[in-house]
């Protein structure tokens, strides 16, 4: 079980409810289970009703519990960037999923979470690809993961194949390949997408491009520049080459975020991998 203090800061008397829900952003889906839980919400150790009345200075603690855990898995090893009581980013390798699936069962970055905090449910903020590198936040608690989601300003790397432009914006509609579940296409039916990049340099036959979403399509990155003649190296499935790099070359490279309970801005970064800086590594 995990407890959250909060101090009520509203000018005037308030109930308790309008001060999670307006003030703290608890979700009503939260607020729900708190109530039902036994000892969910107390005041000075002492239970509180959701339509008590609190003041200034009261300090209201949440107690949360979790109830669904992943297999942990020690075996594996990824370096935490970041971490806090509220969230713990991770610096994915590529080749991890981040969540198990059918053919991913117990080496997915949820394993390696729950063997470090066997009494926490895994919540990803952001989901990276599983060949997709870098930063990847995990929220501690429900209210953590509520104030995060939507909020993370994420910054990519990519190598693409030939020169591009010293910047742009690609802003193309993506939409589901029609009979396929995994591939996306730029059609004009498809939902608005709008990717802004600088070229951080070239060598000819790939550029370095910085990424910044406007929207969060899936493989929007990837199918953007696949559709302005430059796919990511690596990225076969969307016409990339394997001959220098077997993954497509995308990686996260920065989060900003604001910390859920305290409001402090926080930037966390992370170095290109080995296998993207070889590709304009000089013979």
């Amino acid at each position: 079980m995990k407890q959250i203090e909060l101090t009520v800061d509203a000018e005037v008397p308030i109930t308790l409810e309008k001060f999670l829900l307006g003030k703290k952003g608890v979700s009503r889906r939260l607020l729900t289970k708190l109530k039902r839980q036994e000892g969910g919400m107390t005041r000075d150790g002492k239970l509180i009703r959701s339509i008590d009345t609190v003041q200034r200075g009261d300090v209201i603690v949440l107690s949360l519990e979790d109830d669904s855990f992943l297999d942990p898995n020690g075996s594996l090893n990824v370096p935490i960037a970041f971490e806090n009581d509220s969230l713990v980013v991770f610096n994915k390798p590529n080749g991890m999923p981040v969540h198990p699936s059918i053919r991913h069962q117990g080496d997915t970055l949820g394993n390696y979470f729950a063997h470090l905090y066997p009494q926490l449910t895994f919540r990803s903020v952001n989901r990276l690809d599983r060949d997709t590198s870098g930063l990847c936040i995990i929220a501690k608690d429900a209210h953590a993961a509520k104030l995060l989601q939507g909020c993370c300003q994420k910054v990519y790397y990519a190598a693409v194949h030939g020169t591009i432009p010293e910047s742009g914006t690609i802003d193309a509609p993506i939409a589901r390949e029609r009979e396929s579940i995994i591939l996306r296409c730029v059609r004009e039916d498809g939902q608005r997408a709008v990717t802004h990049y600088k070229r951080l340099m070239t060598n000819g036959r790939y550029s370095l491009a910085e990424i910044h979403l406007e929207t969060g399509r899936t493989h929007q990155i990837r199918v953007h520049f696949a559709h302005i003649g430059a796919p990511l190296a690596g990225d076969d499935l969307y016409g990339g080459l394997r001959d220098d790099i077997s993954r497509q070359a995308l990686h996260c490279g920065q989060l900003s975020f604001r910390e859920p309970l305290t409001g402090e801005p926080i930037t966390v970064s992370s170095e290109l991998p080995e296998d993207i800086k070889a590709l304009f590594k000089e013979d």
